[in-house]
C-alpha cells in the first residue's frame, strides 16, 4: 500500500521555482522580488526564503548583500569548469560501478534509463531531472559516498547546461542513442567501453555547448 507523502511549503515552493529556473522562465542576473514571488506562490516569506536558500545551495541562484537572490546566468566559464570535473571524476566511477553492481543496483539503472527512455523525444524539466538520475545511477554502485556526493552536486549544476545543450532540433535523439551504449555497455560490465562512452558523450555536450553559449 502507498503512503501519501505531504510536502511542506517549502518544499513545494522549491519545485516550482526550480522547474521555471530550468524552463529559464526566471530571467539570469534579475533580482528576485521576494515580496512579489511570496505573494504569487501563496506562501509566506520564510519557506519562501527556504526554498531560495536551497535552490542556492543546487547552484542555480546566487546570492548578493545588496541584491539578494539572483538566477545563475549561464556562462562557458562555468560549463567549462562543471564538465571537465565530470570528464575527471565520472567516467573512472561509472567503470567501477559497472563492476561492483548487484542485482539491486543493476534493476534500479535499468528502471530509470526506461524512464529516459520514455522521455527521451522532449526537452522538459523533467527529462533533464531524469538525466541526472540516470547518471548517478551508473556511478553508485562503485561505493565511494564522497565521490557521489560531488557527483549529485556536478549534475546538479549541469541540468540547466543539459537542456540548453539539448534545445536544438534533433538533439534528444542523439543524446538519447548515446544514452543507450553507455547503458548497453554498462549492464555487460564492459568497463573500458563504459569509460570511454561517457568521456566521449561529456566532451560532445560540452563541444556543442562552446558553440551555444555566449563568449563574455
Amino acid at each position: 500500500m502507498s503512503s501519501i507523502v505531504v510536502k511542506t511549503l517549502s518544499e513545494q515552493a522549491y519545485e516550482i521555482l526550480r522547474e521555471r529556473i530550468l524552463s529559464n522562465d526566471m530571467l539570469p542576473s534579475k533580482p528576485i522580488r521576494q515580496d512579489a514571488l511570496s505573494k504569487g506562490l501563496g506562501v509566506s516569506k520564510i519557506p519562501l526564503r527556504e526554498a531560495l536558500t536551497r535552490l542556492e545551495h543546487d547552484g542555480l541562484l546566487i546570492s548578493h548583500p545588496n541584491r539578494g537572490f539572483l538566477v545563475r546566468p549561464l556562462t562557458v566559464d562555468e560549463a567549462e569548469d562543471v564538465f571537465h570535473l565530470r570528464l575527471t571524476v565520472e567516467p573512472e566511477a561509472a567503470a567501477e560501478a559497472c563492476k561492483l553492481a548487484d542485482d539491486e543496483q543493476r534493476a534500479y539503472a535499468e528502471k530509470v534509463f526506461l524512464k529516459l527512455r520514455e522521455l527521451s523525444d522532449e526537452c522538459s524539466p523533467d527529462a533533464v531531472t531524469i538525466n541526472r538520475a540516470f547518471h548517478l545511477a551508473l556511478t553508485a554502485p562503485a561505493n565511494r559516498s564522497v565521490t557521489q556526493n560531488v557527483l549529485e552536486k556536478l549534475h546538479l549544476l549541469s541540468e540547466r547546461y543539459v537542456r540548453k545543450h539539448l534545445e536544438p532540433p534533433n538533439r534528444e535523439e542523439s543524446a538519447f542513442y548515446e544514452h543507450q551504449q553507455i547503458f548497453d555497455a554498462w549492464m555487460a560490465r564492459d568497463a573500458k567501453l563504459v569509460k570511454k562512452l561517457i568521456k566521449d558523450h561529456t566532451k560532445g555536450t560540452l563541444d556543442d555547448l562552446r558553440q551555444q553559449l555566449p563568449n563574455e
